[in-house]
């Protein structure tokens, strides 16, 4: 793991296959490094680094290596910062990446710690801000979904959550995608009739929505259900969803029984429904635990140089679903130490459980798992079982990395050879590692918004995708040809600034790494589209990169679409060629994440409240405001006198809210 006596050769980490993601600083390829020849570098290296050794207090503490142009080349923890470094100056045989490191360092930073376990949680924190493109770099820093029972207001709400845990309330999880969130909140909302609702529809309804008509709310935000009741509902799921789902079934199937022998049918009948979707939530968990609570299971398999760890999570004694993730790592580290990295940059930004399971024995064990209860401000164990039910669960873990792992194998090389196929469809120099596909959604020009999807040797690699809000106030509403010169020039604007390429970037040798540069983009629409495009490139300079315009067929059929090249004429590919299949998956993945982004944006501007937008007016007066007036409309209407009137609102608050919905009368 970093900070080990060697530091470890480039480690990188992503999620698996279509979720990947490329730091751009990791573009270049990587390429063998040649003591010899280096020997001169590796030296003016040395030389740095030992100006800076000798100052250096013998203290735990952090080490950052910087390249001449100031970027950081590597972040390291030590124990004793000066026998550390030292380390790298004593001109002992390293490996080629450790050379190129030490050949590359111009200048170093150091921070001292008071401990190792506090340099140890410095060291995760720098090393997912500053990406050094020789450490460990966790590339999909896509956080992991929870469920959140909110605690901030009067109505607790039920929602999935994902991203920093700053808002107040109960959180379980992680779950291990977000449609085992999805599935469980739905379940939830038919067993207790919680809320789900945001916080401005709440507080602007009027009357009962949808949901509390087919029984999945209980409708709290019209006052259908008493204040006290409700609470007792969100006391409930939070018992369930903390383990003691046997004391709330017990206590649901009593009131059944009750409102059954007092005739009362149709409450029997609902709580009959909750009963039943407490016992889908339970029954879809998969393999669970008899004697585990919580914790953590990581499990590892190497094939043909290639690494994967699956991660189950169990909480609660159930099993919250597994994920698999793929790091790239140089063939002469172990699976201890591609485990131990992983694990240190897997809880950078997550509490870890109460116990971690492990396939293989990591070393400095007991100082991650210090490190980890530091952060958690609880005990951690990290344990690797021999026997018994968690060796079996290492087990099953590591079976199913396996798995995953051969599948990947076998998607990577047919991905290849559809890349291939495709640079040859379109007459490419050679396969393309990089294809950009970019599409417009709106609804007669309104929340209009452009998208990009990329594909590259591993499948969709969707932490590369963009969308673009269309600001131009020039064009007309669903004018598709400038929206789509508006999102070009400003995706290649963009790229010119901070990737500029003067010669034709050199092909990465592994199929983990993407170019910044498309070697392809491929434009959903006709001759008109394409001309907007090549129009947008040509006016900042850019003109090497392929374009293709894909015409849908006529009717819009799948199938007979045609393609058009700058400078040639239209042409069709043939209806069964799994090339013309794979543009089609190409291109209606970049259509659904189009749409997806239009109705999200379309989504908040029709739950936008006027209110948010005053300044001065948060939470508690906007509550206030609402609950006097009833609605925004009335909020509008109101005179001056009538809203310094309300509870809570002071004159200037008033006087505020007034001018604001009378700034142009």
């Amino acid at each position: 793991m970093p900070g080990n006596d060697v530091p470890p050769d480039a480690l990188d980490l992503d999620d698996g296959g279509a979720d990947a993601a490329v730091d751009a600083r990791d573009d270049a390829p990587e390429i063998d490094f040649d003591p010899e020849a280096g020997a001169g570098l590796v030296k003016a290296g040395t030389e740095v680094i030992r100006r800076f050794w000798t100052t250096l207090p013998p203290s735990p503490g952090v080490y950052r290596m910087l390249d001449a142009k100031g970027d950081v080349l590597y972040v390291g923890k030590a124990k004793n910062l000066k026998n550390r470094v030292g380390s790298y100056a004593r001109g002992q045989a390293h490996s080629n990446r450790i050379a190129r490191m030490i050949a590359e360092t111009a200048s170093m930073e150091f921070v001292t710690t008071a401990t190792e376990t506090e340099a140890l949680l410095l060291e995760a924190n720098l090393i997912k801000q500053l990406k050094p493109r020789f450490n460990v770099l966790m590339r999909d820093d896509k956080s992991l979904p929870y469920i959140l029972l909110t605690a901030d207001t009067e109505a607790p709400q039920l929602v999935k959550h994902r991203g920093a845990r700053r808002r107040p309330g109960h959180y379980f999880g992680p779950f291990a995608s977000v449609w085992a969130v999805n599935r469980t909140v739905n379940a939830l909302q038919r067993a207790f009739l919680l809320r789900s609702c945001s916080d401005s529809y709440y507080e602007n309804r009027t009357r009962p929505c949808l949901l509390f008509q087919i029984k999945r709310c209980s409708g709290p935000c019209t006052g259908e259900i008493a204040p006290a009741d409700y609470a007792a509902l969100a006391d409930e799921a939070r018992a369930f969803l903390s383990g003691k789902s046997t004391t709330v079934k017990e206590r649901l199937a009593a009131d059944m029984q009750a409102a059954a022998e007092a005739w009362e049918f149709e409450k029997a009948a609902r709580y009959r429904d909750r009963i039943a979707a407490l016992a889908a939530i339970q029954g879809v968990q998969g393999v669970n635990t008899q004697d585990i609570e919580e914790a953590d299971v990581f499990a590892l398999d190497e094939q043909a140089g290639q690494f994967c760890i699956e991660v189950f999570f169990f909480r609660n004694w159930q099993n919250w679903g597994n994920r698999a993730y793929f790091p790239k790592a140089d063939r002469s580290m172990s699976a201890s130490e591609v485990l131990g990295s992983f694990i240190g940059q897997f809880y950078d930004d997550k509490p870890a459980p109460r116990l971690i399971l492990v396939s293989h024995v990591i070393e400095d064990a007991e100082l991650l798992a210090a490190a980890l209860s530091t952060k958690s401000e609880a005990r951690v164990e990290i344990h690797q079982p021999k026997r018994g039910e968690r060796r079996n669960l290492t087990d099953y873990a590591a079976r199913n990395a396996r798995e995953a792992l051969g599948r990947r194998l076998a998607d990577t090389a047919s991905q290849g050879k559809l890349l291939g196929a495709l640079g040859q469809a379109f007459r490419l120099p050679r396969a393309p590692r990089r294809v950009e596909v970019y599409d417009n959604s709106h609804i007669m020009g309104t929340n209009a918004v452009g998208a990009m999807i990329v594909a590259g040797p591993t499948g969709f690699m969707k932490t590369h995708y963009r969308t673009f809000t269309i600001k131009s106030q020039e064009l007309k509403p669903g004018d598709d040809y400038g929206m789509m010169r508006e999102v070009l020039h400003r995706r290649f604007s963009r790229l010119v600034r901070e990737s500029p390429r003067s010669e034709p970037e050199p092909q990465p040798q592994d199929a983990e790494t993407i170019p910044a540069w498309p070697d392809l983009v491929l434009i959903d629409g006709g001759k008109g589209q394409l001309e907007a495009a090549r129009a947008a490139l040509a006016e900042i300079g850019v003109t090497d990169v392929p374009l293709v315009g894909i015409a849908k067929g006529r009717d819009r059929d799948a199938g007979r679409e045609t393609f058009f090249v700058p400078g040639e004429p239209p042409f069709k590919l043939p209806p069964r060629d799994p090339t013309l299949y794979f543009v089609q998956r190409l291109r209606d993945e970049a259509h659904r994440f189009a749409i997806g982004a239009h109705r999200a944006k379309r989504k908040r501007e029709l739950t936008k409240n006027p209110l948010d937008e005053i300044p001065g007016i948060g939470p508690t007066r906007k509550r206030a405001l609402l609950h006097h007036f009833g609605t925004v409309k009335a909020i509008e209407r109101a005179a001056l006198e009538d809203l310094a009137r309300t509870p809570g609102v002071n004159a200037a608050t008033a006087r505020a809210v007034y001018d604001f919905f009378h700034a142009n009368a």
